[in-house]
């Protein structure tokens, strides 16, 4: 049974893995409109977020942590 249009209210379901899994799941399309939203949303809390300059390179090194 596909379970993909049904509520979950398992935490575990609420992972970053099965968040990535999620989205892995959307097509490029679904992606690209998700992506639009969210900087729709983002800017309608905060207008001025276009215009910050924030670009500086960052020196070291960054390291991804994840629970095995």
């Amino acid at each position: 049974m596909d379970n993909s249009n049904k509520i979950s209210h398992d935490f575990n379901d609420e992972s970053m893995e099965a968040k990535a899994i999620w989205f892995k799941s959307l097509s490029m399309t679904e992606r690209i409109d998700l992506f639009c939203d969210f900087t729709d949303l983002a800017l309608n809390f905060n207008p001025d977020l276009a215009d910050k300059k924030d670009d500086q390179s960052f020196k070291g090194r960054i390291q991804i942590i994840s629970n095995p």
